[in-house]
């Protein structure tokens, strides 16, 4: 019962992440009608220019941007810019809070507040009518990321112990980050041109509260007694002065900002630079997602025959992404600027699926095997490239051009990937006086020491 348990768990934390990046990047196509519709609010709704798309905001707009005639102002490229950045900007600010009290209260808990949040506000943006609205509902989303997103992936490592049972299951979870952020845009814009602006995320609001209901009955949180006993967790800070979570912690951040940046950009200079066509700019990301997953595959796979070699396959993902992201201004048509972004995609997933089991392993055996603050860690870094990439990434473009960008993004990951050599002994450390040490070597002790002993047994 407690592996057919935890695997369910598993289906509950994916879907959230699933739901959390659709719901991200299924107002692609949506956003700029919105906030057209807004300025016209004098005359009639009509179908208008998305509003920023020629110079920032999303890079993958749908199909339907072909329907519209060019036009918008740049304060609504201001408008869209910051709307697209406030999610990881209040994700940014919250993490901390948010890793400090999934330690002390559990990882249930905090996932279905996550979960709750989240529903309101998918609902919050099916009924809004003006930008304050979308405004609220876009951070709102974030602080609901905050807890999902972390407890989600806290309970993964939690429940899967072991590996390679773990690197399977983390992922499993990232396969389903990128299948939300790819798949969105398409999903998004068919329901919003077939069926109306609030149906793409009154089905979002529901699946996201059926996973609520099934949370609940996998573990009701209100009857975690044993968390009573449950040991405390690291501090947050004490992790991020640790220099092996620093490390991984900065590779998570620079192996991400090529895409952050180049989502708000692409679009522009593929149009300017090769006349791109409207279906070739709402395509350009989709063909990624399958080398990201085959990167998932290929890194869960190598991990479990080669476990002392994790650190390596970080630094050539991060390789990968660099070589990737100066490719990109050489591109002179569609087809060629498909392979660096996969590219990209691909070292991503490497450096996404061999360092986050490597947060969990440093903190079973440096710290307290409790991972809400490890990986909330995680999430900042994650979110310090989305809460730029929207805002940044423009006026870096507009000031020295695209492909300095490019250079620039490409040239910090390959100086990076160095830098994990420092992780090459990690596979060597011996475990601390922590949980897990208490469980495996001492035995049982209280009650929450019994239920995790057994449910390791199970």
């Amino acid at each position: 019962e407690a592996r057919r348990q935890r695997r369910l768990l598993l289906v509950v934390v994916c879907v959230a992440l699933l739901l959390d990046n659709m719901l991200y990047m299924v107002i692609v196509p949506i956003i700029p009608d919105y906030i057209a519709a807004m300025r016209d609010r004098g005359g009639a709704a009509r179908p208008s220019a998305p509003a920023g798309g020629n110079e920032s905001g999303s890079g993958n707009w749908s199909l339907l941007q072909a329907r519209y005639p060019p036009a918008a102002s740049g304060n609504e490229d201001v408008q869209i810019g910051v709307l697209f950045a406030s999610k990881a900007m209040l994700q940014l600010l919250v993490n901390p809070l948010s890793g400090t009290l999934i330690d002390r209260v559990g990882y249930e808990a905090p996932l279905l507040a996550g979960l709750a949040v989240m529903f309101l506000s998918t609902a919050t943006f099916a009924f809004a009518e003006n930008y304050a609205t979308l405004f609220a509902a876009r951070s709102l989303q974030g602080l609901g990321s905050a807890f999902a997103d972390t407890a989600g992936i806290a309970l993964i490592a939690d429940r899967y112990a072991e590996e390679p049972a773990r690197s399977r299951a983390l992922g499993t979870a990232l396969a389903c980050i990128s299948f939300g952020s790819l798949a969105a845009p398409p999903f998004g814009g068919v329901l919003y041109e077939f069926a109306g602006k609030r149906v793409p995320f009154l089905v979002l609001a529901c699946v996201c509260l059926l996973d609520g209901l099934l949370l609940l009955a996998l573990a009701p949180p209100c009857a975690a007694g044993a968390r009573a006993n449950m040991p405390v967790g690291t501090p947050i800070h004490r992790l991020m002065v640790d220099p092996y979570i620093a490390v991984v912690a900065g590779a998570l951040a620079t192996c991400n900002i090529p895409l952050a940046f180049l989502e708000p950009t692409i679009a522009n200079w593929m149009k300017d630079s090769m006349g791109a066509s409207e279906w070739e700019v709402g395509l350009t990301w989709l063909p990624a997602f399958f080398p990201h997953v085959l990167g998932v595959y290929v890194t869960v796979r190598l991990a479990a025959a080669y476990p002392h070699l994790q650190w390596f396959y970080g630094a050539l993902g991060m390789a990968i992404i660099g070589a990737s992201s100066c490719l990109v201004p050489a591109c002179r048509n569609f087809g060629q600027v498909i392979i660096p972004l996969c590219g990209i995609c691909f070292g991503i997933a490497l450096v996404d699926t061999a360092l986050l089991p490597t947060l969990a392993f440093l903190v079973d055996v440096r710290h307290v095997s409790v991972y809400g603050s490890v990986y909330a860690i995680a999430d900042i870094s994650y979110s310090v490239a989305y809460a730029l990439g929207p805002i940044v990434a423009g006026q870096i473009v507009h000031t020295m051009g695209f492909a300095q960008l490019n250079l620039g993004m490409g040239l910090a990951n390959v100086l990076y990937a160095p830098v994990l050599l420092f992780l090459k002994n990690v596979c060597q450390m011996k475990p601390s006086h922590s949980e897990r040490n208490i469980l495996l070597e001492e035995g049982p002790k209280g009650l929450y020491d019994t239920i995790k002993m057994e449910e390791r047994k199970g």
